[in-house]
């Protein structure tokens, strides 16, 4: 049996998530907090567990601070992240202060307790809706030892504009025709760009160029 502990402010959402496990011979919910300061007390007070649902807004002491002092204090204690917050910055701060998993609220019944059971047995869990994002990244990322420094690429007056017209969805012949040129000159630039700059395709190119504020 895996025993939990929820942290979360909102009592509808813990009520949720307490009902979600009721009735269930794997999982037992030994203790609620409605924030950070409230799970560290009962862990003082001697309170045992194996996994922490925690969500990484609540008062007094947050989900990753909370997080954070597990880590320090009570290594064994594995951490799930739920939050409503997808942006990546948070996850990765969240693996960083020694979280095992990090699932969105959005998240179906069946995943959350895959990913309590994932993580009970040891292991790290990025729920798949975040997983499918990072993939799409890795997946326009240029290949090793091909990716310059930005310093090192320069994009003339003429690259910014190709660029832009191509980030707006349109086709070489497009391009060609608002700028007055051939097809195959704007096929030239855009090749071009994409062998300096190192990256795979024109959907990559796109992306560095917003990345790096080439092009809004």
């Amino acid at each position: 049996m895996i025993n939990i502990i929820l942290a979360e402010d909102h009592h509808i959402v813990r009520d949720g998530l307490r009902l979600l496990f009721q009735g269930e011979a794997e999982f037992n919910i030994v203790a609620e907090a409605k924030n950070g300061a409230e799970v560290l007390e009962l862990l003082i007070n001697g309170l045992q567990a194996d996994v922490l649902i925690t969500d990484i807004n609540m008062p007094l002491l947050g989900g990753i601070e909370l997080t954070d002092a597990i880590q320090e204090q009570y290594p064994a204690l594995k951490t799930i992240i739920l939050s409503a917050l997808d942006n990546e910055k948070y996850v990765i701060k969240s693996f960083k202060a020694g979280a095992s998993g990090y699932i969105l609220k959005s998240v179906t019944a069946e995943e959350l307790k895959f990913a309590v059971k994932h993580v009970f047995n040891g292991n790290q869990y990025i729920c798949s809706e975040i997983a499918s994002r990072f993939l799409s990244r890795l997946i326009m990322m240029p290949e090793p030892g091909k990716m310059h420094d930005l310093e090192d690429v320069a994009f003339s007056d003429r690259d910014i504009e190709v660029l832009s017209l191509l980030a707006a969805g349109m086709t070489n012949q497009e391009i060609a025709d608002r700028l007055f040129a051939s097809k195959r000159t704007i096929e030239g630039y855009r090749e071009n760009m994409i062998t300096r700059t190192g990256m795979r395709n024109t959907v990559a190119l796109i992306h560095f160029a917003v990345s790096h504020g080439i092009i809004n």
